[in-house]
């Protein structure tokens, strides 16, 4: 397959797949004329690696999950603790988020929202530049 096949066959842009390869997550085969020629486990990686990286993966533990899929001799607890601390990861930002939802809806409910130049949104965030003095 060649780059525009394997891109429409993985849903990855073809930049995409050239960053990963600049990058060692993929190395496929290059014809006489120098193209790219990816096989069908090149296009089963860059789908691994599109799903993996879907779920908040980052780069780097797309390469060590991607080198575990390709370990038969690997432990599940490795990739486990890897899912684990991610998970964790996106707990915490998911509590992050959260607060900052409460906060905004309350300064929100709290604006009138009419022709007067009160706004508490305004005074909370003017009160933000004060605290950074």
């Amino acid at each position: 397959m060649n780059i525009g096949q394997v891109a429409e066959a993985s849903g990855l842009p073809a930049k995409t797949i050239r960053y990963y390869e600049d990058i060692g997550l993929l190395n496929p085969a290059r014809r006489a004329n120098g193209y790219r020629d990816f096989g069908g486990d090149d296009l089963h990686k860059l789908t691994f690696l599109a799903r993996a990286r879907s779920l908040g993966f980052s780069i780097d533990e797309c390469r060590t999950l991607l080198s575990l899929y390709e370990n038969r001799a690997r432990s599940s607890a490795d990739v486990k603790a890897i899912a684990e601390a991610h998970l964790s990861r996106v707990e915490h930002k998911i509590s992050e988020l959260n607060s900052l939802k409460r906060t905004l809806r309350d300064l929100v409910d709290h604006c009138r929202g009419d022709e007067r130049p009160e706004c508490p949104i305004l005074d909370d965030l003017g009160r933000g530049s004060d605290r950074a003095n």
